[in-house]
């Protein structure tokens, strides 16, 4: 008999956020590209001048004021101007997936466990998990938390959340909206979930209702 599902774990960028889409082609806008026109930088310019700090934040090895002063130096920006154009972007890229939030909180009425696997930086993660949205959901594991310092596609994160979760890997369903990211999850057994759009995640949520 295979083990049951008791714990899903979601991704935040792109699954329980959803990202906007061009009005033209209905494809995504990469967010550095559009963080890019915002600092009137060409997108070469723009990785020259965020990529060392930014990449270092995400997995906690430099703080984040010490990232931001970085960032800053290197758009000639002042700090605070790149704190609000950053937090400015994100709202509006960004958007907060109801939907998909409801299911969740219905699963965990139902006695699921629900929780975050995500890479974030620290200003992704203040606009984009704030308290209010995501005290319901445990464990949270976020990259650039200190506790954490891995990102994903690295095996150890997905061995943290088994950890964390004190469940088989068999139990465990995660979510995410890149396929890359599911792969070292299967290596570990956990079961996984290619989110495409909340029509086909939720349809196959509603199957796991059926375990009970």
């Amino acid at each position: 008999m295979k083990p049951k599902i008791k714990a899903i774990i979601f991704d935040v960028g792109g699954v329980l956020q959803l990202q906007k889409h061009s009005e033209k082609t209905k494809q995504d806008i990469g967010i550095h590209e559009t963080l890019a026109k915002k600092f009137k930088k060409d997108i070469d310019s723009w990785f020259d001048a965020i990529d060392t700090p930014y990449g270092q934040s995400i997995v906690g090895k430099i703080p984040r004021t010490k990232a931001l002063n970085i960032i800053s130096k290197n758009l000639n920006t002042p700090k605070s101007k790149t704190i609000k154009t950053f937090t400015k972007t994100y709202k509006k890229y960004f958007k907060k997936n109801k939907q998909l939030y409801k299911t969740a909180h219905k699963l965990k009425k139902a006695g699921y466990k629900i929780g975050i696997l995500s890479d974030q930086w620290y200003l992704s993660q203040e606009v984009l998990m704030p308290k209010k949205d995501t005290k319901k959901f445990n464990p949270i594991i976020v990259s650039c938390d200190p506790n954490v310092k891995l990102r994903k596609p690295d095996p150890k994160i997905y061995k943290l959340l088994i950890e964390k979760t004190k469940l088989k890997p068999e139990q465990i369903l995660f979510i995410d909206n890149r396929e890359y990211n599911l792969k070292p999850a299967k290596k570990l057994k956990i079961k996984t979930l290619l989110f495409k759009n909340n029509k086909q995640t939720i349809k196959e949520l509603e199957k796991i209702f059926k375990q009970k």
